[in-house]
């Protein structure tokens, strides 16, 4: 309640109006939250970011780059870095997840594709850090750590641990020798909003990357949240590929070792989603992940058996049958959780 309150006054002072309106927005996988303010003459977004726990500095760096490529994401209005507020301009309600049941999916992920061709072209990839070995290792051994030995309670003997090693050094390499330009870094139907003009408007930017160049890609069509068919992605990868052919960011080279490029990338990041959703749980509380590991290993299996550079984590997988583990897992924090609420509803306690 004292950062609403701080929030409250500050927006008194900044807005320079007798009344406005105050509501949640939306919540994400970090301490950032967001509070949509209303005013008679227009609608505005504040984030909340707990100086203890974030910086609006890339985020108001990220913004600035978007905007000067002309691409549609939230214009920063107002900043308090010292309290951690933003002002920012209202990208409405509708995202991507919310319609994609009822509406076609193809235009919307068209022009997704196009603006991602435009924001690698036009963006400078040395305006950003660099996605390094160190980071890309480090996400990785999220998978081990907070997967397998916090959720699934696994101790992996020496042979395990070698293969992982030699996996993560070979995504490492491998990635790190693609084409690198600007990488929104998580780049899918949750962070994509549906806007009349310049579609999609583009959200959770701050922590763009110098990387290599299948990343958003992978993201956006290997979707944690959202699974297509292979038909309807391999449509949208070769629309892809003929619009970073255009803008010049491919080679007949490139073009040639995208597919490879494609399934290694999307190894490492199924790897890190899968031990982010378990850590999101375990040291953050947000349960709500948990149902999303299994598509993405499911995922990183059909990687596994398409690339013969991982054969070795395919079988390490297949014989460990992760997704009945996390199944089980899931089911037991679950009936926690039922029983913790239960408990905690001095009417139901026994």
């Amino acid at each position: 309640m004292q950062r609403e309150h701080q929030i409250r006054a500050w927006l008194s002072g900044v807005l320079n109006v007798g009344e406005f309106g105050l509501e949640p927005a939306s919540a994400d996988a970090s301490f950032r939250r967001y509070l949509r303010v209303t005013t008679e003459q227009a609608s505005f977004v504040v984030m909340d970011a707990p100086p203890a726990h974030e910086d609006t500095g890339p985020f108001c760096h990220v913004a600035k780059l978007l905007a000067d490529a002309e691409l549609n994401a939230p214009r920063v209005i107002k900043a308090d870095s010292e309290r951690g507020f933003l002002l920012l301009s209202d990208m409405g309600t509708v995202r991507y997840v919310d319609v994609l049941e009822t509406q076609d999916p193809d235009p919307l992920y068209t022009d997704a594709i196009d603006r991602l061709v435009h924001m690698q072209s036009r963006i400078p990839a040395t305006a950003v850090p660099d996605y390094d070995a160190e980071l890309l290792l480090f996400e990785m051994r999220l998978f081990p750590d907070w997967l397998l030995d916090k959720h699934l309670g696994m101790s992996l003997d020496s042979t395990s641990q070698d293969t992982l090693t030699k996996t993560f050094d070979l995504l490492c390499r491998e990635t790190r020798s693609q084409e690198l330009v600007f990488v929104h870094r998580d780049y899918h139907a949750r962070n994509l909003m549906v806007c009349p003009q310049n579609n999609p408007g583009i959200l959770d930017f701050q922590d763009a990357v110098r990387g290599p160049i299948t990343y958003d890609l992978v993201s956006l069509l290997r979707d944690a949240y959202v699974h297509w068919s292979p038909e309807q992605t391999e449509r949208w990868t070769a629309h892809y590929l003929d619009a970073a052919g255009d803008a010049g960011l491919l080679s007949d080279e490139g073009r040639a070792r995208f597919p490879r490029d494609y399934d290694l990338m999307a190894a490492q990041r199924h790897l890190k989603v899968a031990g982010i959703f378990a850590r999101l749980w375990h040291r953050d509380g947000k349960a709500q992940y948990l149902d999303h590991i299994p598509l993405t290993l499911r995922y990183l299996d059909e990687v596994c058996e398409r690339q013969p550079a991982l054969n070795r984590l395919g079988q390490l997988l297949d014989s460990w049958d992760l997704c009945a583990r996390v199944q089980t897992r899931n089911d037991e924090a679950r009936e926690r959780r039922v029983e913790s609420a239960t408990t905690s509803d001095g009417s139901l306690a026994s």
